[in-house]
């Protein structure tokens, strides 16, 4: 079980070292954003994986704590990964990961439960998208009910100097 790092692993760890980010997030559309600001500190885990530690205060002043996993699998050819919060109980995986065709957006799909409350589950999808060595940007969507992905989340994220 030694497995040598692939390209779309050392794509990943371009996400190394500290980062101040913001959230916008839009909780119903229609609605002002919540913004979150906050830290990532993002760690390898070997030269496979990386983890990225977030530590952050909402606007309402509620403290936001999340960790997530990314690395890639050779054999399903797809980048996978984990995502989890202290706001939350569902354990997010992604299971559905690739890269665009320029090599600098990642999108990551999951399913979870639905923004609606209603007890249903939903698919989402984050784009983790490489603006420069020094500034990454993640967008999360949800799949509506009619067929079309709602942007709920802006993030950017700057490493620190």
């Amino acid at each position: 079980m030694n497995i040598e790092a692939q390209k779309e692993h050392k794509l990943l760890q371009k996400m190394i070292g500290e980062w101040t980010y913001e959230h916008k997030v839009i909780m119903e559309p229609g609605k002002p954003p919540t913004t979150l600001k906050g830290t990532d500190s993002v760690r390898s885990l070997g030269d496979l994986w990386v983890l990225c530690e977030g530590r952050g205060v909402m606007t309402e002043g509620g403290l936001v704590t999340s960790l997530m996993t990314l690395g890639y699998d050779p054999q399903k050819k797809r980048f996978v990964g984990t995502f989890i919060a202290s706001m939350m109980t569902h354990l997010w995986i992604y299971e559905a990961g690739s890269l665009d065709s320029s090599g600098k957006a990642l999108s990551l799909e999951a399913e979870g439960p639905s923004m609606a409350s209603d007890g249903k589950m939903a698919k989402y999808k984050d784009v983790i998208e490489f603006k420069s060595d020094d500034h990454r940007m993640l967008r999360a969507f949800v799949l509506g009910d009619d067929g079309n992905w709602f942007e709920f989340m802006t993030s950017n994220y700057w490493r620190k100097k």
